[in-house]
């Protein structure tokens, strides 16, 4: 099976991120906080991506991805608004987001139109 482009720019983000994440204060770094939730939320989004993959019904799962990424894209809106990273950083873990977004919404488009045959 080839490696899906969607799981690479997800690993992609989940990179850079790491960087992003050990720029913040300490007691976000303790259990529970916005470092624990964005990470763990990123490596579900890139688990969830590849149980897609291997379904033949994608459309539940899909959804679930397209929700994880929302979950994230708030997180990382968290972290800027409470001054975590700065713009430029922001601008491209949102940009690298976005891109796994608009992958995901084509994937929902062909998942849709692709009807199983009987």
């Amino acid at each position: 099976m080839n490696d899906l482009k969607i799981k690479s720019k997800c690993e992609d983000m989940i990179l850079y991120s790491e960087n992003k994440l050990r720029q913040y204060p300490r007691y976000e770094k303790r259990n529970g906080g916005l470092v624990d939730v964005t990470r763990a939320a990123q490596l579900e989004l890139l688990r969830l991506i590849v149980v897609c993959n291997h379904k033949f019904y994608k459309k539940t799962t899909l959804q679930e991805v397209d929700t994880q990424l929302d979950l994230i894209r708030t997180f990382i809106r968290l972290a800027f608004r409470r001054r975590f990273i700065n713009a430029k950083s922001y601008e491209i873990w949102s940009a690298k987001a976005d891109e796994i977004g608009r992958m995901i919404g084509g994937w929902m488009k062909a998942a849709k139109e692709k009807k199983p045959d009987k």
